[in-house]
């Protein structure tokens, strides 16, 4: 729905032109949409799976469906359950929303035809630490730490911000940016960003 290169947003027509000229004042609106857009990606994704694994899957996507549902319906009138599941994704999509778009959206991308970039160069210029105290931690689930993340994917989140000032000494003697910046500044470079890529389709 979104776009965040220039390349995405050529040939872009109709409604889905429209949403990319005003994507920077629709991101945050949209973030609403993201929890069911999971739930119902999850359900699409099925179709790729191996069949063992879909059948697995399959069950726990309906048993989280059918225990939600059973979950609310029990507790409250039809009317008020539908009330509370609406508000509960839209509060779920806007939160991952803000836990994702701070860290990469408006990085640097590699270009397909230039140089290659290694593994290291790759994860570090295409993403963005937010700084802040164990409060942004917690808001962003550790993922405040991106670049640690993105180099170390199976380390425990509670350890990134451990090993943090090891790579930002690392790539200091490499000469490779470390891009680090504050919670609100992450947003505003995001949403500059995509403002950035929508405004060719606005002054044509």
């Amino acid at each position: 729905m979104l776009v965040f290169t220039s390349g995405q947003a050529k040939g872009r027509a109709g409604f889905r032109r429209w949403l990319t000229r005003n994507q920077a004042w629709l991101f945050f609106p949209l973030t609403l949409l993201e929890g069911v857009a999971l739930k119902v990606h999850g359900f699409r994704d099925l179709r790729r799976q191996p069949p063992g694994e879909r059948a697995v899957e399959a069950l726990l996507l309906a048993a989280h469906v059918v225990a939600y549902a059973t979950l609310l319906l029990t507790s409250m009138s039809p009317g008020k359950a539908l009330a509370f599941a609406a508000v509960h994704q839209a509060l779920f999509g806007l939160h991952l929303g803000m836990s994702f778009a701070p860290n990469h959206k408006g990085m640097e991308m590699p270009d397909p035809d230039g140089e290659r970039w290694g593994h290291l160069r790759r994860q570090v210029l295409t993403s963005r630490n937010v700084r802040g105290g164990a409060l942004t931690d917690w808001f962003l689930g550790g993922l405040n730490y991106q670049i640690e993340h993105h180099l170390f994917p199976s380390m425990p989140r509670p350890h990134l911000r451990l090993v943090q000032p090891l790579v930002r000494a690392h790539c200091g003697e490499l000469g490779i940016p470390y891009a680090e910046t504050g919670l609100v500044d992450s947003y505003r470079q995001a949403l500059r960003h995509m403002h950035e890529v929508g405004e060719p389709l606005r002054v044509e």
